[in-house]
């Protein structure tokens, strides 16, 4: 139900919404955006929340796919987004996610896939026009399992934290070998001008009010932990 409100406003809330309706892009950012409601909504996400609150940054991938079963390829869209210095969250910088294996759980055939970016390291890595999961021995990469409140503690420490959900239920997938890459031509078309992911997300300079959707929720669901004295 919650979804279906969201979807609502998302729709009511676009100038020309039979034009978003017909923009990929757009697609991809309100798609993202009721992904982002599944993934923190709800007692399962409650742990994940509390990790957005102390995140750098989030990449929402809402479709990512199988090709094939045995031989195939897998992959999808995503968008990022990062804590400005005022507390404030970014427009989106957007990416692609590919891989010749994102070990998928049998019989998983897609997924909407949430990294969260801990440290400094983490988002300066996936800021960079391709990385490569596994590649950079430096990076700590937690993929959760299934039950996310469940193995939240071996998270702590993680660069970056990743889970996913599918058909309603939370499961892991492999991000090893999988390549995150930016995609500047769809940044230069939801823009109007030629920026780069850092410059997006990292220097607030792209605004399109059809993110406005996105940076709401994320305000909501990670906003800074309050200090205690």
């Amino acid at each position: 139900m919650k979804r279906l409100l969201l979807a609502v406003t998302l729709a009511l809330g676009t100038a020309a919404p039979t034009l978003a309706m017909a923009d990929p892009i757009q697609h991809l950012v309100d798609s993202s955006t009721l992904s982002l409601e599944d993934m923190m909504g709800g007692s399962e996400g409650t742990q994940a929340q509390n990790f957005l609150r102390k995140a750098k940054a989030v990449v929402i991938c809402p479709d990512i796919f199988r090709a094939g079963f045995i031989l195939g390829g897998e992959g999808g869209s995503c968008v990022m987004s990062a804590r400005l210095s005022d507390g404030s969250w970014s427009d989106p910088a957007f990416y692609s996610m590919g891989s010749a294996s994102l070990g998928f759980q049998a019989g998983i055939q897609s997924a909407e896939l949430m990294m969260l970016v801990m440290t400094n390291g983490g988002l300066n890595a996936l800021l960079n026009s391709q990385f490569k999961f596994g590649a950079d021995a430096g990076l700590t990469v937690a993929t959760l399992g299934a039950g996310v409140s469940g193995a939240m503690s071996t998270a702590i420490d993680a660069d970056i934290i990743s889970f996913s959900k599918s058909q309603g239920l939370y499961g892991g997938i492999s991000l090893s070998g999988a390549i995150l890459s930016n995609d500047s031509g769809k940044e230069q078309k939801y823009y109007g001008q030629q920026l780069d992911a850092r410059q997006i997300v990292v220097g607030g300079q792209g605004s399109n009010p059809g993110a406005n959707p996105l940076k709401t929720l994320l305000a909501r669901y990670g906003a800074p932990a309050q200090q205690t004295r």
